[in-house]
C-alpha cells in the first residue's frame, strides 16, 4: 500500500507545472521553425494541456487527502498558515506532523522522498509540515541517508548568471542573479556543489577571496564562510554533505600544500594535513570513499606534475601516486592548460583529452591510462578552458559551446559508461542558446 500511495505521489508532483522554489522554465528556442510549438494553436493546445493537468492534480490531492496546490506558493503559505492555526485554535488539529495523515509520518517521508526533486516547491506549499521538511533540508538528508540521490547540472555562461539542468525531465532552471562587487563580476572564479549549496569563489578588491554560496533550501545566495586559508587555483571534490579544497595559490601568489574540508551543513571549515607537493591547477575526485588530487603545476620552476595524492579520510594522511594525472597529447606552456579535465562514475576514473578530442580511463590496478573512444563533436575549447566534462549520477556529461564570443549555442550530451570497454556513445540531451562558453559548472547530487 505504501509503495502504490508513493508511485501516486510522484506521479503528481512530476507532473505538476510548478517549478521548484516558483524558478520558471526555460525551454530552449526550437532550432527548427517545425518543431517549434509558439504558434497560436500551439498556445491553446498549451494552455488546455496545462489545465487539464490542474485538474488531474487536484483530483489526485483530494484522493490523498492533502490540500489543493494553488498557483502562487508565497500567499498559499501564509492562508493555510492561518488556517492551521485556526484550526488547531478551534480544536480541529489532525496531527499535521503526520504529514499524509492517513499513513503516518514515518510513512509519509518513506513516500516523499522518492519523488522528484522538482517537485518540492510544490510539496513545500501544501502546509507548514511539508514545507519545514522541505525548507529545513530535513527530506534531502533522509534522502542521502536511503541512497536517493538526483543530480542536477549547474553551470554559467554569463558573469552573473547561472542555470540548471534536470537531465532526468531535461528541463533549464535560472538562479537567482548573484550578487557581486565590481572586480568579482571580471574576475576567474571557481564552483563546487556540496550537499544543498552551490559555492562559487573568487577574488574581490583583486586581493581579498570572497566565497558566494546559492543555497538549494531557500533559492538565494549569500556570503560564504571564509576558509581558513582563502585560495584559488585548487583542487576540489564533494562527497554528500562535505567537500575537500586541496593546493592552489594563497593572496601571495604562493603555491600552496594545504587542504581543507568544508561541511555545508555546518557551513564550517577544518585544516587537514599538508599534501606531499604543493601544487596549483590541478583537479580533485573522490573515488572509493578516498579524495584524489590529480596533476597540476609545482615545484620551484612551476613544472607540471604527473603524479596525484590520495587522502584517507579515516588516516587522515596523504599518499603519491606517481602518473595519475592524465597524459598531455600536446606541448605548451603548463599555465595555458587547463587543469585536468577528469570524473569518476561508478569509483571509475575517466579523463577528456581536449587536444585529441578522445576520452580515457585509468586502471587502478595499472595505474595507467587507456584510450576508449571519442569525445563529442561540439566539445570545443581552448586549451580545454570553456569545456565541462562532469560526473552526474551513472552518467558522463560533456558540455561544450563556441570557442569564442558571438557563438549560437552550447551543447550538452552524456554517456553512461558501461563495464565492458566499449567506446562512448554520446546522446544529446539538449543544447542552449549562449553567445559565451562555459565558465563554470558543477553537479549537485542530493
Amino acid at each position: 500500500m505504501v509503495e502504490d500511495r508513493a508511485y501516486l505521489i510522484s506521479r503528481v508532483f512530476s507532473s505538476s507545472r510548478l517549478s521548484e522554489s516558483k524558478w520558471p522554465y526555460m525551454f530552449p528556442e526550437a532550432e527548427d521553425s517545425s518543431d517549434s510549438k509558439l504558434t497560436s494553436g500551439g498556445k491553446r493546445a498549451a494552455l488546455d494541456e496545462l489545465q487539464d493537468d490542474d485538474l488531474r492534480q487536484s483530483k489526485s490531492l483530494r484522493l490523498m487527502g492533502l490540500s489543493e496546490i494553488h498557483g502562487n506558493v508565497s500567499s498559499d503559505e501564509e492562508q493555510q498558515d492561518q488556517e492551521q492555526e485556526s484550526d488547531s485554535n478551534n480544536g480541529n488539529n489532525n496531527d499535521g506532523d503526520s504529514l499524509i495523515n492517513d499513513i503516518g509520518r514515518d510513512n509519509s517521508i518513506s513516500c516523499l522522498i522518492r519523488c522528484s526533486r522538482s517537485g518540492y516547491g510544490s510539496i513545500a506549499s501544501l502546509n507548514r509540515s511539508f514545507r519545514s521538511l522541505v525548507k529545513s533540508g530535513e527530506i534531502y538528508r533522509l534522502r542521502r541517508q536511503n541512497q536517493i540521490v538526483e543530480h542536477w547540472v549547474y553551470f554559467s555562461c554569463q558573469l552573473l548568471e547561472w542555470v540548471a539542468f534536470n537531465p532526468v525531465e531535461r528541463r533549464w532552471m535560472s538562479l537567482p542573479t548573484m550578487p557581486s562587487g565590481g572586480t568579482f563580476m571580471c574576475t576567474d572564479k571557481e564552483s563546487l556543489a556540496v550537499g544543498t549549496d552551490l559555492l562559487v569563489l573568487g577574488k574581490d578588491d583583486y586581493s581579498s577571496h570572497v566565497i558566494y554560496r546559492y543555497s538549494l533550501l531557500n533559492n538565494s545566495w549569500s556570503s560564504g564562510m571564509r576558509m581558513n586559508s582563502p585560495r584559488c587555483l585548487f583542487g576540489s571534490a564533494s562527497l554528500g554533505e562535505i567537500a575537500i579544497f586541496a593546493g592552489g595559490c594563497d593572496s601571495r601568489g604562493k603555491t600552496s600544500d594545504s587542504a581543507e574540508i568544508y561541511n555545508s551543513e555546518l557551513q564550517t571549515w577544518t585544516t587537514l594535513p599538508k599534501m606531499n607537493k604543493p601544487r596549483k591547477m590541478c583537479s580533485g575526485v573522490f573515488m572509493d570513499g578516498k579524495f584524489y588530487v590529480i596533476g597540476g603545476i609545482g615545484g620551484k620552476d612551476s613544472k607540471v606534475l604527473t603524479c596525484g595524492e590520495e587522502f584517507d579520510l579515516e588516516t587522515k594522511k596523504w599518499t603519491e601516486i606517481p602518473e595519475m594525472s592524465p597524459p598531455r597529447s600536446r606541448e605548451m606552456p603548463a599555465a595555458a592548460e587547463a587543469p585536468p579535465l577528469v570524473a569518476v562514475v561508478k569509483n571509475q576514473l575517466y579523463a577528456a583529452d581536449h587536444a585529441d578530442m578522445e576520452v580515457r580511463k585509468y586502471d587502478k590496478e595499472r595505474k595507467k591510462w587507456f584510450t576508449l573512444g571519442r569525445l563529442p563533436e561540439r566539445a570545443d575549447s581552448v586549451n580545454g578552458w570553456g569545456l565541462a566534462f562532469r560526473a552526474c549520477g551513472e552518467r558522463l556529461i560533456v558540455i561544450g559551446g563556441p570557442k569564442s564570443s558571438g557563438g549560437g549555442y552550447i551543447e550538452l550530451n552524456s554517456w553512461i559508461p558501461r563495464s565492458d570497454q566499449s567506446p562512448p556513445q554520446w546522446t544529446l540531451l539538449d543544447r542552449k542558446h549562449s553567445s559565451n562558453f562555459v565558465y563554470n559548472c558543477a553537479v549537485m547530487g542530493c
